[in-house]
């Protein structure tokens, strides 16, 4: 049976440059940074989470074909791929910690009818979301 998410995929054109990112901007902390042959094993978490990880993989790494690692370099490079949804508690909070940090945000934190929530980019160009939940949130009334 599936008990929940453990590691998901982030696309990186540089490990180290991403893994600085979420470690020095964003608080997270190293769990993995394995040589593997030719390719690295990079993996960071919130430090409240310990049961997720981000999977920092090389858009030139080992497993994608040239034509394949060419669409996603585009992609990630274009800034369309959003990697995920990161919750917090105070959303406008984090927001200003992390624009001090030189975090570049694509939306400043606004109300939406399921809490407050800001997005913004990592080194590479994914996308995420910073989400602050409504505490009362009922989605047979706020969404129907």
């Amino acid at each position: 049976m599936i008990q929940g998410l453990g590691i998901t995929t982030v696309w990186t054109f540089d490990q180290q440059r991403t893994k600085a990112f979420f470690t020095e901007k964003l608080d997270f902390e190293v769990r993995d940074d394995i040589s593997m042959g030719d390719m690295k094993w990079v993996t960071v978490g919130a430090k409240n989470q310990p049961g997720v990880e981000l999977a920092l993989m090389s858009l030139d790494g080992p497993g994608l074909d040239p034509e394949s690692a060419e669409a996603l370099k585009n992609l990630v490079g274009k800034g369309v791929l959003g990697a995920g949804a990161f919750r917090t508690d105070d959303c406008r909070g984090d927001y200003a910690t992390f624009k001090a940090r030189g975090v570049e945000f694509i939306q400043e934190p606004a109300e939406r009818p399921y809490g407050v929530e800001a997005i913004f980019r990592d080194d590479s160009g994914n996308w995420y979301s910073l989400t602050e939940r409504r505490e009362e949130l009922d989605f047979s009334k706020d969404f129907a």
